[in-house]
């Protein structure tokens, strides 16, 4: 050790000549003084007996990892000096530190030297090429070179420059999902993962993962399904691509015809072909085409008429039966009028203004003026009422109600009704309905009711709305491990939190989420409302070892004053069970509720809901209210679709879904109407109608909606529908005035202006951007506070304070006041705040906030939004290492 620094140490202002190991004084001294390390050495020197030097090891290519320096090394034999030259220049001897020995089989000295070569040496550096050392070795008989060896910085950029985008292939179809890992020295490998688990393409033919980082399936098959991620890595970190989800879809083909029937009675025979061969998959295309066939069977040569002379007889004797009852009816009506001590009144309400175009028959005494008294309360007793269109609960599938039905009564509904004019003036009584009722009361002390309205007689149209197809669930999955994760339901509001370490290591589960979407199996009982979609997740044998976070959207305006909101669970016997009230203390599990959704603490998977019980008639209920619109059949109407649903995201998606399978179109951003629970009905009115371009049609102006079909609307979307006719074909613009009201309540208006040509027609968004997610995030990516911050937040606030600054005052800064007696039975009680947190900011993720609390708390006075890069990516290098990313 140390014989090259001995030979020159002592050299001063002398030149110090390294090839043969002295220093002398010559010519130039001064200059050579300040120029140490830039001598420009001989290739060789006066030949002498002995051999050249030969390298048995040469300095490799080297990467700085953060900021530790890298060693260079060099071994030659025979050598009497060995020094390093980087970047055309000498490295001084004081940076060399050598090593010599013997080789005992050729008796020839060996000599192995090595250097280090900083970060900020690389840094400093700026040439035309790469940062690079070689070794110089000098022998009696000459000098040897070494390789250059090249010293990069490694590094790894955090973001992917092209992220694997999800995509829905037909089975047998080619996938292709691209991934461009992101710059880093040295490159990245790439390697799949699905489901979380690594692809190998070696035991797949079928699959190919060497094409410039690309993941290539050559025949999609249904087990292809699934959520695609791309792991890029180096020396440095590791990093993860966002999740891509691939969807193998079969779509359905028609078996076979049937043979054809037996010729029936009107000379046709059937055949039928049924859509299994395959059955539509994973959301792939019906079959198309006809599922029935008919054709006459005779040839053209069937004739349908009376065969002999007891038809003849038969026929004629129901016929004289008709005429015979439709005589008598008219008859006892005749006869009834002119001798009944009633007449009969007929207001026309449009005669005032034309709006509001629904008739009211309603019969007075003999003896009266044929013009009605204000002053004189009806006689409900001998009034019968014939109401305008019914606002319907079903999709109208393009087709309004004829005006025939328009007048078939309901027995058990009476509307009063009265004039747009006098209802615009704010002067109108509230509509009067009446039916059964089942009424229930407000607590403490209220004895308002709620009525339920059950009409006996439909119309023909409402009997046949049952037969229309409906989905029954929307349904999302995802497999996760003992990293947790994130599983959301695009555009609904419904999400679900693993924790990270919830599920035991080396295990993984696939876990589903799905929201109801048929006929709620949650039944109110009295004044009960539901205010939120029900929600499934599973499987429900999995255990966790820590709660996870349900979110629930609801559509209540929030106030302890006026509701009494509870969490229900379904039971194995589908029988619901109370869970918990929001406000009440329990250690089962923990619920907080914001003003548009319910973040929820659980430790057992199910079925869940949210009810609400109002307290006063100022409980309010949130509806959201959108208009539609789609040209219909008839080339010259246009029909409007009026929607009022619960204000939560899932229940305007199935408007959406219902509105699309229509060819409806959104004419104007949705608005919030606050529906108050003071049993007032909802009114529904189309104003400012271009006059001599547009006509509404009859009966059809303003429709009024009973409150109770608001209020406990828990089945099809609501609305009413309305048919406007142009005066001719090329009116092609459509503006107007929407009003949706409740009686002594709140009123919005929607402006419709839109052209009923769609190539001309502006796009309004039904969601924002922000929903449009991938339904499962897992690992370090799903959460937004990094894992290393927050180990450190837990060991920090999980010891109890003399001070207080514990976790629950961590929980008081983020706004978690009450029931904090759940957190004090958690073995990490600052771990289950922080999962709340994680739910409650799953879309801004506000750190700053979250840094403001521990700054208050005085635990910390640096807000985590401003964590160096540097700082993150060695807490994301230490979190990949300990989970063995």
């Amino acid at each position: 050790m140390g014989t090259a620094a001995a030979g020159g140490g002592g050299c001063g202002a002398r030149r110090w000549l390294p090839w043969l190991g002295l220093c002398f004084w010559a010519a130039g001294a001064a200059a050579a003084r300040g120029a140490d390390n830039s001598e420009v050495l001989p290739d060789s020197i006066p030949s002498a007996p002995g051999t050249l030097p030969h390298f048995i090891e040469e300095p490799e290519d080297a990467y700085i990892i953060k900021s530790n320096p890298i060693a260079l090394r060099c071994k030659a034999r025979p050598a009497m000096q060995i020094f390093f030259k980087c970047n055309g220049e000498w490295v001084h001897q004081n940076e060399h530190v050598s090593e010599e020995s013997l080789d005992e089989s050729s008796g020839l000295k060996v000599r192995e030297v090595f250097i280090n070569v900083t970060r900020q040496q690389v840094e400093d550096f700026h040439g035309p090429e790469d940062y690079w050392c070689q070794c110089v070795a000098w022998s009696h008989l000459g000098t040897s070179k070494s390789r250059k060896a090249s010293v990069r910085i490694a590094y790894l950029r955090k973001n992917f420059e092209q992220d694997p985008q999800g995509r829905e292939v037909p089975i047998e179809g080619m996938i292709v999902l691209h991934c461009r890992p992101p710059e880093g020295v040295p490159a990245a490998e790439v390697e799949w993962l699905k489901n979380e688990e690594p692809i190998d393409s070696k035991q797949d033919e079928n699959i190919d993962t060497r094409a410039d980082h690309n993941l290539i399936i050559r025949q999609a098959r249904l087990s292809d399904s699934g959520n695609y991620t791309c792991m890029a890595a180096n020396i440095v970190a590791k990093r993860r691509s966002l999740s891509a989800t691939v969807v193998v879809y079969v779509d359905g083909s028609w078996e076979v015809w049937s043979e054809w029937s037996v010729c029936s009675p009107e000379c046709e025979h059937l055949r039928i072909r049924e859509c299994t061969a395959p059955p539509p998959r994973n959301g792939g295309k019906f079959c198309e085409g006809l599922s029935q066939e008919s054709e006459n069977c005779t040839d053209g040569l069937c004739i349908l008429g009376i065969e002999n002379a007891s038809d003849i007889a038969l026929y004629s004797g129901l016929g004289a039966a008709v005429v015979a009852v439709a005589v008598l009816v008219i008859g006892v009506t005749l006869y009834r009028r002119s001798h009944s001590d009633y007449g009969v009144d007929v207001i026309d309400s449009s005669a005032l203004t034309g709006g509001f175009q629904t008739f009211n028959f309603k019969t007075v005494r003999q003896g009266n003026s044929l013009l009605l008294n204000p002053a004189m309360q009806p006689d409900l007793t001998v009034s019968r009422t014939y109401s305008g269109p019914i606002c319907l609960q079903d999709p109208l599938d393009k087709e309004l109600m004829t005006e025939s039905s328009l007048f078939n009564p309901l027995s058990d509904i009476k509307v009063k009704v009265q004039s747009s004019f006098m209802v615009s003036l704010g002067v109108s009584e509230r509509a009067e309905y009446h039916g059964k009722n089942h009424s229930g009361t407000f607590p403490h002390g209220n004895n308002r009711g709620f009525s339920t309205i059950h009409p006996r007689n439909k119309t023909p149209y409402i009997q046949n709305l049952s037969s229309l197809p409906t989905r029954t669930e929307l349904r999302t999955t995802g497999v996760f491990g003992h990293l947790g994760g994130r599983l959301v339901m695009p555009n609904t509001g419904v999400s679900l939190l693993i924790p990270h370490g919830a599920i035991p290591e080396e295990n993984s589960w696939e876990i589903y989420m799905s929201i109801n979407q048929g006929e709620p199996s949650l039944q109110s009982d009295g004044s009960e409302v539901l205010l939120s979609p029900e929600v499934t997740c599973g499987p429900p044998d999995m255990l966790v070892t820590t709660p996870f976070a349900l979110t629930i959207p609801h559509c209540a305006d929030v106030s302890s004053e006026h509701w009494n909101i509870h969490l229900k669970k379904r039971t194995q016997q589908g029988k619901w069970e109370e869970v918990m009230s929001v406000e009440d203390e329990s250690t089962s599990c923990y619920c907080l509720l914001d003003p548009f959704a319910c973040h929820v603490l659980l430790d057992s998977f199910g079925t869940y809901a949210l009810t609400g019980e109002p307290i006063t008639d100022s409980a309010v209920k949130q509806l959201k209210v959108a208009v539609f619109g789609c040209m219909s059949c008839n080339s010259l109407d246009y029909n409007l679709r009026v929607y009022c649903v619960d204000n939560t995201p899932c229940a305007f998606q199935e408007v959406v879904s219902d509105e699309r399978h229509q060819g409806g179109q959104l004419l104007e951003e949705p608005k919030l109407l606050h529906f108050k629970g003071n049993t007032f009905s909802l009114q529904i009115s189309v104003l400012d109608i271009p006059p001599f371009l547009w006509r509404i049609k009859p009966f059809t102006a303003c429709q009024e909606v009973p409150f109770s079909r608001v209020w406990s609307s828990n089945r099809q979307p609501l609305h009413c529908a309305f048919s406007l006719e142009r005066y001719t074909p090329t009116t092609t613009q459509l503006s107007c005035k929407i009003c949706i009201r409740q009686l002594k309540g709140h009123e919005q208006i929607l402006q419709v202006q839109t052209s009923i040509l769609e190539s001309e027609r502006e796009t309004i968004t039904f969601f924002a951007q922000e929903d449009s997610t991938f339904p499962a995030q897992t690992g370090p990516k799903a959460f937004k506070i990094p894992y290393s911050i927050r180990q450190r937040i837990c060991a920090t606030f999980d010891t109890p304070n003399a001070k207080g600054k514990d976790w629950q005052m961590l929980a008081q800064k983020n706004s978690i006041n009450r029931n904090l007696s759940y957190f004090a039975t958690q073995s990490s009680p600052s771990a289950v705040i922080l999962n709340l947190w994680e739910a409650r900011h799953q879309q801004d993720g506000d750190l700053d906030s979250l840094a403001c609390a521990l700054e208050e708390i005085g635990r910390t006075h640096t807000k985590l939004s401003n964590i160096t890069e540097s700082q993150l990516e060695e807490a994301d290098f230490n979190y990949s290492r300990q989970n063995g990313l």
